[in-house]
């Protein structure tokens, strides 16, 4: 705790990402109103005058809707983000053992990959397969592969050169033993910081392909699919585009702010 209270770019983004999980936990459970439920009656209602954030052009009310939306697009991008994790990590410790032409071959597959936006590689998959959440985690992960891909390639060459690891080489050590004893340990604090930073990359994106339809079918609603609909009623409802806005912004920025905050927090060179 006292960590955290000298840290207020810390604190603030943890608490900010520790309410959007509430929020979004408590949507699975429990929600102001049926967030697929029309009531035309009530339509376009401004906030407080039918439920705390108003209604949209159906009478859906817009608060249901933003909590299941925050499940939705945030389970989306922690899968996303689990799985470019995962692969890109296993991809950078492999590489960094075995270098050579393995590392130009993978870093040059990275290039590739990175000049594809996850956006066209979501128009591409759905012309496959279709759109949905299945479209959206696989172009998002692709796009993460290289990032973390390069992000353990790096830490792992720095560690491969310490004394240590060399001692444990010349005690006959494997190098896939190195790697789990010595290696992914000393590199866990960057991955974890990466995951943090990535997750708020991940919403932003999964929101940018909810907007275009790629992302999840209504009637689930994601936050950026209620962008998407409230462009005909800017001017009648401003308040159906800024609270998905809105949240889309403070998720972001509150994941970003806990990432800065835990690069400071676990980076040994950092002052208290």
């Amino acid at each position: 705790m006292r960590h955290l209270l000298r840290r207020p770019v810390l604190l603030a983004g943890l608490v900010v990402t520790l309410f959007l999980f509430l929020v979004a936990l408590l949507s699975l459970v429990w929600t102001p109103y049926p967030p697929s439920k029309m009531n035309i009656i009530h339509k376009l209602k401004p906030p407080f005058e039918f439920g705390l954030l108003g209604t949209d052009q159906f009478g859906r009310d817009v608060a249901s809707a933003l909590m299941v939306g925050a499940w939705n697009s945030l389970s989306t991008a922690l899968l996303a983000v689990a799985i470019g994790a995962t692969i890109g990590t296993a991809v950078g410790t492999v590489v960094a053992m075995r270098r050579g032409w393995v590392e130009q071959i993978v870093m040059r597959g990275c290039d590739i990959i990175f000049a594809v936006p996850p956006i066209l590689s979501a128009m591409m998959l759905g012309a496959f397969i279709g759109s949905g959440r299945f479209t959206a985690v696989i172009a998002i992960a692709t796009f993460m592969v290289p990032v973390f891909a390069r992000l353990t390639l790096a830490a792992a060459r720095q560690i491969w050169t310490r004394d240590y690891v060399a001692a444990a080489i010349g005690m006959g050590r494997s190098k896939l033993t190195i790697t789990f004893v010595h290696i992914l340990p000393n590199i866990s604090n960057q991955i974890i910081v990466q995951v943090t930073i990535q997750l708020g990359l991940a919403i932003l994106t999964e929101a940018g392909l909810s907007y275009l339809g790629l992302g999840m079918p209504p009637p689930n609603p994601t936050w950026g699919r209620m962008l998407a609909d409230s462009q005909t009623f800017l001017g009648q409802a401003p308040w159906l585009a800024l609270m998905p806005g809105l949240a889309i912004a403070i998720a972001v920025l509150g994941l970003n702010m806990l990432g800065d905050g835990l690069r400071d927090l676990l980076d040994p060179r950092s002052t208290p």
